[in-house]
This record gives C-alpha cells, sequence and structure tokens, in this order.
C-alpha cells in the first residue's frame, strides 16, 4: 500500500480522493478550524496543526511515497492580490519545497509529488510562477508535467484546477502515462502557453500526462439539494425580490424564461460587481441555470457565497446554498462531518480539492505508476 503526505490539508479532501488504498504518513495545516475538520473525519494520529515554515524533517515520518500539496492560492486567483509566489499565502510553497529538498538529501525524497492550485499558477507574473515551480521540480530530478481538470466532468460544479504531477527521474513511467503531446481535453492554451515559456532544462523534464475521459456525468446541480437544509432558511418574499432587483436585463430575461419552462428550474446564483452603462461600479446577481453550480469560493463576504434560485411557474425562491450542498458539490459523502459553523463549512468546501477529481488521478496515473514500481520490486526480490 503506497504512503502518502498531505500538505495545506484542509478538511482531508486530496486523502477523501486517494481513498483505502492509501496509507497517510503526515498531514498538515495551519488553519485550527480545518484542522478540527480534518480530525474530526480521520483522527489526529498523523496531523500537524502548524506553519508550514516551522516545519523540519524531524517532523516527517518515514519515507513517503507520494506528497499532495493543495498550497494557498489567494495570491495566484483573480479574486487575489497577484502576488504570486512571492505572495504572504500562495509563497508558502517555498518553505514547503524546502522540506522537500531536505527529505532528498536524507534520501527520503518521495516519489511522486502533486501540486494542486487555481489556474491562476499558469500566468502568474508573465509565467515566471509556474516556470520557477517547474525549474524547482527539474533540478531535483523530477519529470513533471500538468493537467488542468475541470470538476465539473465528475460533478455538477465548474471548478478547473491545474495539477502539476511530479515523477522521481529515477522511475520508469508506466505504460502510456506520458504522452508525446498536448492533449486539448487535459492540456488548454494557457497551459500550453505556460509550458512555452518554461526553460530548457524544464522542458526537458516535461511530461504530457494523459488521462482517459471519465464516464459523462450523470448528477444535475438539482441532484445534490436538500430538501430540507441544515444551516440556511429560505428567503423571504422581499428579500428575493432584492436578488432579483440586483439582477441586470439579461438575468432577468433568463428567470423570464426558466418560468415559461413548465418544469421546476433551479438555478445558481453569485453577486458580482460589474460596471454599470456609465462606468460607475454595481453590485449584480447572476443567474445560470445550465444544471451547474459555480465554483465554490471562500466565504470571506457575502458576495462570495453563493445562492440558489428555484423558479416554478410564477413562483420563485431563494436561499444560500447549504452547508451539506457545499460539500456534496465538492464530492463529499453526506458521512463526512461538517463544521456547525456556516461560514467554517462553507470556507472549508470552498478552499479543498474535489474528491473525484483526485481520485481520477490516483486511478489513471499514480496507482499504475505505484503499481510497476512494486511489480519491479517484486521481480528483482
Amino acid at each position: 500500500m503506497p504512503s502518502f503526505y498531505e500538505f495545506f490539508a484542509g478538511g482531508g479532501m486530496a486523502r477523501a480522493g486517494l481513498g483505502d488504498k492509501w496509507r497517510c504518513l503526515f498531514a498538515n495545516d495551519i488553519d485550527a478550524r480545518k484542522a478540527a475538520s480534518y480530525a474530526r473525519n480521520w483522527g489526529n494520529k498523523h496531523l500537524r496543526v502548524e506553519d508550514v515554515a516551522a516545519l523540519t524533517t524531524e517532523d516527517l515520518p518515514g519515507c513517503p511515497d507520494l506528497v499532495w500539496a493543495s498550497f494557498p492560492c489567494q495570491d495566484l486567483s483573480l479574486a487575489g492580490s497577484y502576488a504570486g509566489l512571492r505572495g504572504e499565502r500562495s509563497g508558502t510553497f517555498w518553505p514547503f519545497w524546502r522540506l522537500m529538498k531536505s527529505l532528498a538529501k536524507e534520501g527520503r525524497a518521495p516519489a511522486a509529488i502533486v501540486l494542486e492550485n487555481v489556474c491562476g499558477a499558469l500566468t502568474s507574473h508573465r509565467g515566471e510562477d509556474f516556470a520557477a515551480i517547474g525549474s524547482a521540480l527539474a533540478r531535483e530530478g523530477y519529470r513533471f508535467g500538468a493537467v488542468v481538470i475541470d470538476a465539473v466532468h465528475f460533478l455538477p460544479q465548474s471548478r478547473p484546477r491545474l495539477f502539476v504531477i511530479a515523477v522521481s527521474e529515477k522511475l520508469p513511467l508506466a505504460g502510456a502515462l506520458g504522452e508525446s503531446g498536448a492533449r486539448t481535453q487535459w492540456h488548454p492554451a494557457n497551459l500550453t502557453t505556460a509550458y512555452e515559456r518554461l526553460s530548457s532544462e524544464s522542458k526537458e523534464a516535461w511530461v504530457w500526462w494523459d488521462l482517459p475521459m471519465p464516464a459523462p456525468r450523470q448528477t444535475t446541480f438539482a441532484d445534490i439539494l436538500e430538501e430540507n437544509p441544515d444551516g440556511v432558511s429560505w428567503h423571504t418574499a422581499a428579500e428575493t425580490k432584492r436578488l432579483l432587483d440586483l439582477m441586470s436585463s439579461l438575468h432577468r430575461e433568463k428567470v423570464e424564461k426558466a418560468k415559461m419552462a413548465e418544469r421546476r428550474m433551479v438555478g445558481a446564483i453569485y453577486k458580482r460587481t460589474r460596471m454599470d452603462e456609465t462606468g460607475a461600479r454595481k453590485q449584480r446577481a447572476e443567474v445560470r441555470f445550465d444544471d451547474v453550480a459555480g465554483c465554490l469560493r471562500t466565504p470571506v463576504g457575502g458576495s462570495s457565497r453563493q445562492s440558489i434560485l428555484i423558479v416554478e411557474g410564477n413562483t420563485v425562491r431563494s436561499r444560500l446554498l447549504s452547508p451539506r450542498e457545499a460539500a456534496r458539490l465538492m464530492g463529499l459523502p453526506d458521512t463526512y462531518k461538517l463544521p456547525m459553523n456556516y461560514n467554517e463549512a462553507y470556507h472549508l468546501a470552498g478552499d479543498g480539492v474535489a474528491v473525484p477529481v483526485v481520485r481520477h488521478l490516483a486511478a489513471h496515473v499514480l496507482e499504475p505508476l505505484f503499481a510497476t514500481i512494486a511489480a519491479d520490486d517484486q521481480e528483482a526480490a
């Protein structure tokens, strides 16, 4: 059974995706509230609540096969400050990387490393941040590549994320994991542009990871809704009217069309700041009725929390997305224990990694890789 460390672990969604075929040796997060959720669901035997910069290799037990790191995205995202890897939060990649280099000096380098972040990591500082990560990996003897996977292939949530997968150059690639060129479904234009900006050393270490497409998704946004949600209440008629009044004519037209659909229509709403016709910034409510939720975000303010709009003829109801619905949109089972506080639960989900995406990567890249290693070791024995 391959082993792993989980850095920036949050509520343990990478662990949930890896599943019981994997053995956790160590988990780390600086956020005590997220760590409390991790402990409620996974126990605290391997959990260390600490700033990654304060850790040393003495805190890291054993020799992991895999290290997973969903390092903070705030300085790389559209909603962030664009400070990139120089920022206070996303810059925590570097103390994490110092730990990886120290493990290598001790002969405990992981065979594989997966880094997960927002797609803004590809373009931050004109691609320099992504190139810096590539150089760091290549100099430590890793072959690496990246894929962009949208959780919408698995869950009714639009959530594209970048996954950088690095494998020790000492290990053979299993089967046809590495293709000779980019594949459109996993390697969009922003990724291929980022690749072109890499150093020659990094390009030599690059792997065009290939993955099968998952089976067509069967669930819709309406399917994950709770009939009697905990933690939220339906808006009053006045509150729903205020939400509708925040819509532009384009989005009000969507609601009017939904009224004429002759069936129950479920929409997802985000509040956003847009420029009006005079150039002034104005808060707008934007709705989608395509059976998919918008990307979950952390609830920094009211505009970051997603709402539900249910239209049945002329009856229109609205409320906030419930904590359990947010967890379902991330692929967490209903047995997963959520925080009681609404914002904490929503933050836990919005800041996590989609569970079935992790499982897809594990099933089609990581587990074939380690199965090959195990077979080679058995043959050598």
